[in-house]
């Protein structure tokens, strides 16, 4: 079979297109931007597009299917040949939907924690030798890819995405996976250039649970009031288990699971991860895993890439990467970290990068979101405003959003190395929060200048 990705460099659609080439699959792929890691990692299986851009010599008529990204625009010359020679046009999570439609389909979703959960999920059916295909949004420990595509697993493990399909579909891509085990670990108003108020948002996911096949299962978060509206709403048919976060200790900055009549130590810690792994668990158990089973295997989890994520660390010093982006995101990564290491100081570094993040109006939800901070600093860059069409930001303005005495507000990466590079970071904690990469700022470089 043949296939081309029309704007490859996705997350999700460059760990498609390697796992269509693992598959034994011919594939091609093009896009007009492409950053690290999936530079590396199309190099890596030779599916790097020779040059930027979009060529419509490219298509041809015997191409199988193209799968079309996101980022791609309607008038794409590639998307537009390949009409005119009427080619079938998938988008990937139609794609996946056609892999998996007569497997088990499991599917995350929320406006956060999705994919940490996915990956917990994964993680344990792969401690417990439970073969599953799956798609997550991250790079996990023991995965070579971030997709994977079999004939002989029973299992479709899905990270649901709420975020639009694909420029000739404007569905949100989760609404196209019909679960029969569905998860949604929480819902915060997101991605308001396409859902411009907080009850538009909401009713995707209203969607979403709609979508859940017969006699299919729910399992929702309890101490999230709008995820309750939601499941309350729910057909009779569907069973509906609610889950919170599950018991725990602190002792020496180690987090201990309570479960039953045991303790398991766990290398990972906060509130919204220990809510995130009973939903794990509750999803494992819907096919067959026992909880000591389960978390006797979440011992060995580190967590998924990006989500704190240790860069470096010594006796009395550590810095973590997260990709918290979102004011409740940011908000729980924070009081993670300083509920885990209480007696050290906490240095909380955010940038704004999304379209929401960058918004004027959406600005004021982070207010409060970085108070457990002992100092914060919140930065952004005007490429960013640019590539997203945005009019600049105020820095006063976003001063005032986040409500916080004392914040630092920086649009200069070089003005927020110097910051950076003036702080003592002996007993300490540096946690750098960010779905972009601060403008190829090299953290693992910065690191080692900053903790000794």
């Amino acid at each position: 079979m043949k296939a081309h990705f029309i704007a490859v460099a996705g997350s999700a659609m460059h760990n498609l297109a390697i796992a269509l080439k693992k598959k034994g699959w011919q594939v091609s792929g093009s896009d007009d931007e492409i950053f690290s890691p999936a530079k590396e990692r199309l190099a890596q299986y030779g599916l790097l597009p020779e040059r930027l851009g979009w060529d419509e010599d490219r298509i041809t008529k015997d191409l199988d299917c193209i799968i079309l990204g996101m980022h791609a625009k309607a008038d794409n010359p590639e998307l537009l040949k390949a009409q005119s020679l009427g080619l079938k046009v998938y988008s990937y999570p139609e794609f996946l939907y056609e892999l998996s439609k007569d497997k088990k389909r499991i599917v995350i979703g929320g406006s956060h924690g999705k994919t940490t959960t996915t990956a917990m999920v994964l993680h344990a059916l792969h401690a417990a030798g439970i073969e599953t295909d799956y798609m997550v949004g991250a790079m996990l420990k023991g995965f070579d890819v971030m997709v994977k595509i079999s004939q002989k697993s029973k299992y479709m493990v899905l990270e649901g995405d709420e975020y639009l399909t694909s420029p000739l579909d404007l569905r949100p891509k989760f609404h196209l996976y019909m679960p029969d085990i569905a998860v949604i670990t929480g819902i915060e108003w997101d991605h308001v250039n396409v859902f411009p108020t907080f009850e538009k948002y909401k009713e995707q996911f209203e969607i979403f649970a709609d979508k859940i096949s017969k006699n299919g299962t729910l399992i929702y978060c309890s101490e999230d009031g709008n995820v309750c509206s939601v499941a309350s709403s729910c057909r009779n048919d569907i069973t509906k288990i609610a889950y919170q976060a599950l018991p725990c200790r602190i002792e020496n900055a180690v987090t201990y699971i309570l479960y039953g009549d045991k303790e398991y130590r766990m290398q990972i810690f906060g509130h919204h991860n220990l809510m995130n792994m009973n939903a794990a668990m509750l999803v494992c158990k819907q096919i067959g895993m026992k909880e000591d089973e389960f978390l006797t295997a979440m011992q060995s989890f580190e967590g998924a890439n990006k989500r704190l994520e240790i860069v470096r660390q010594t006796p009395r010093s550590i810095m973590f990467k997260d990709f918290a982006h979102s004011p409740s995101k940011l908000k729980a990564t924070v009081s993670a970290v300083k509920q885990q290491f209480k007696d050290r100081r906490l240095i909380a570094v955010m940038e704004l990068h999304t379209y929401s993040s960058l918004t004027q109006e959406f600005l004021q939800q982070y207010k409060g979101s970085m108070d457990l901070a002992d100092k914060a600093i919140v930065y952004y860059n005007h490429h960013a405003l640019q590539l997203k069409r945005l009019p600049e930001l105020d820095k006063q303005k976003v001063y005032q959003a986040f409500g916080q005495e004392g914040l630092t507000v920086t649009d200069s990466k070089e003005e927020l190395e110097a910051i950076l590079m003036r702080e003592n970071y002996d007993n300490c904690c540096l946690l750098m929060s960010s779905s972009g990469n601060f403008d190829g700022l090299d953290l693992q470089s910065l690191s080692e200048k900053l903790i000794k």
